[in-house]
């Protein structure tokens, strides 16, 4: 089985099924590689709007799986300091995502977000036959020094997918608290997005003068997305259920209302220091960590003050290149003795 494939899977069966058919697949050793195929075959499973997606526009399912995967590698580089560090080792993630913490609420943004930004993508590359780039023709604002011209990303498609796709199935079921709070962190991983959009220009005159601009809106990059939402989870509101179980307030009477922006969570994460495989928390025994860092990522912190060990080993790797007209790249291999640090 492909790693990227299982990789994206784990994701992917938590945002489309519910928990006891997602330990079904656990439970047999071998999560499914989530292709179109494999995800359209379990039709009686999905909602309506998924099964109509399914027949009609399977290249948007494709991109569907693709942003998921992309999610997930943005989570992993993102969390790569930290204690919990968005693996999926062992099941962890599975038990993370049946929690309402933190965590759980980064990855569902994470993915309605990649969803939004592969299929906006694709859009724009002219792979998707449905949709079309945008131009601004409505839009006056403009300085008078530049113009709306060119195909822009058409994020509105991307976002109306992802949302057709991703919240479909819990749409489809009993609202309940935690599907208020899936919901809710889905959209404002798609808002992440949508609120980020940026102008980018071409010029246009005599000798590069650039006399007249045109100008499109496009999507920032995906790490820049990462970091958006990586800010977004450290300052997640928590968040209980209101008397008449329809609506989410904030935990606290101090606590700013949630705004559709905001990530929120309603449990409290374990500390992820040590093993715990009630919740997903595999420890950070082991983990390769730097002494010289004070903060996130540093020894103290990383292994809980525990303490770590220390250990030298050869490395080789390419060095002294140089190019060779033309075009070959030509290097010497060298060896290095580096210094590793692992937690207790």
């Amino acid at each position: 089985m492909r790693i990227q494939g299982w990789l994206t899977s784990i994701i992917f069966f938590h945002l489309l099924f519910p928990a006891d058919i997602i330990g079904l697949w656990w439970a047999v050793g071998s999560p499914l590689v989530v292709d179109t195929n494999t995800i359209c075959k379990k039709m009686k499973r999905l909602a309506r709007r998924q099964r109509t997606i399914c027949k009609r526009e399977p290249e948007i399912v494709k991109e569907v799986a693709k942003g998921a995967k992309l999610a997930l590698m943005e989570c992993k580089y993102q969390f790569r300091n930290r204690k919990w560090n968005c693996t999926t080792a062992k099941r962890s993630l599975n038990k993370i995502l049946r929690r309402n913490i933190r965590e759980s609420a980064f990855v569902y943004a994470a993915t309605a977000a990649g969803v939004v930004y592969t299929v906006t993508r694709a859009c724009s590359a002219g792979l998707l036959r449905q949709c079309s780039c945008v131009i601004n023709r409505r839009d006056k604002s403009t300085d008078g020094e530049w113009e709306w011209g060119t195909c822009g990303d058409n994020v509105e498609y991307g976002y109306r997918k992802s949302r057709d796709f991703m919240d479909a199935r819990k749409r489809k079921r009993r609202v309940d608290f935690t599907t208020m709070i899936q919901l809710h962190n889905n959209d404002a991983g798609r808002m992440a997005i949508k609120n980020h959009m940026r102008r980018d220009c071409k010029c246009h005159g005599l000798s590069g003068s650039c006399t007249l601009k045109t100008c499109w809106k496009k999507m920032p990059s995906f790490r820049e997305i990462g970091d958006i939402l990586k800010a977004q989870f450290d300052g997640a509101i928590k968040v209980k259920i209101s008397n008449d179980g329809k609506n989410i307030m904030p935990h606290g009477r101090t606590i700013k209302p949630p705004s559709r922006n905001d990530l929120i969570y309603a449990d409290t994460s374990p500390n992820f220091c040590k093993k715990n495989r009630k919740y997903g928390s595999l420890g950070t025994k082991g983990r390769e960590c730097m002494p010289e860092y004070m903060g996130v990522g540093g020894c103290d912190i990383l292994c809980c003050h525990r303490g770590y060990s220390t250990n030298q080993m050869t490395v080789r790797e390419n060095c002294k290149c140089r190019f060779i007209w033309c075009c070959d790249v030509v290097c010497e291999t060298c060896e290095t003795v580096k210094t590793i640090y692992k937690c207790y």
